[in-house]
């Protein structure tokens, strides 16, 4: 009767810490990117080392990106970027820390694509601010795919711009990140 009880104790307990690990979604292979659009001149980076987390219970959300992984197409605007604007070395990551707020509306359990209204605190050149942007979730029977694109101003960010690049840089740059997240398991 013991080893039954013993047994029976040893299922449950598995079973809980396979449901918990559904609860949670992770990635280290996210992407984003970022676009700049003058009539002088377009910029675009990307970056493939994006870590995401969602917890589907609460809608919590975070993502980190180090900021010396977007990659650009001209070297000199990489070397730019890391070293004048964002300062990389002093400020190695950007991050985002945040929920969805319409998490009540996406059913987890049942594939489709589902929208999301995400509001947070973006953290970029040691600056912090609220943002708020509406995406998508879009759920499969093995992984969620989490979508969005908002707008930063790098004024609101510290980023300076010297005057003699001003023209090239747009005075806001979109930022759309996409993400596909699996189980997390321990």
């Amino acid at each position: 009767m013991k080893r039954k009880f013993i047994f029976l104790l040893l299922i449950t307990g598995v079973a809980a810490v396979h449901a918990d690990a559904q609860d949670r979604y992770f990635t280290k292979t996210g992407t984003i990117r970022f676009f700049s659009k003058t009539d002088l001149e377009n910029i675009e980076a990307n970056n493939n080392i994006v870590t995401a987390a969602i917890d589907i219970k609460s809608g919590a959300l975070q993502f980190s990106v180090p900021m010396k992984a977007f990659e650009f197409k001209k070297a000199l605007m990489q070397e730019h970027f890391n070293e004048n604007y964002v300062e990389s070395d002093k400020y190695p990551n950007g991050t985002f820390k945040g929920r969805i707020t319409n998490n009540k509306d996406i059913n987890y359990k049942t594939p489709g694509t589902y929208n999301a209204n995400v509001e947070g605190d973006l953290t970029i050149h040691g600056v912090t601010n609220k943002i708020s942007s509406k995406g998508q979730i879009t759920v499969t029977a093995q992984l969620l795919e989490a979508n969005t694109s908002f707008n930063i101003a790098p004024a609101d960010y510290k980023i300076s711009i010297p005057a003699l690049v001003a023209d090239k840089i747009s005075k806001t740059v979109q930022v759309t990140v996409n993400t596909k997240l699996e189980p997390f398991t321990r």
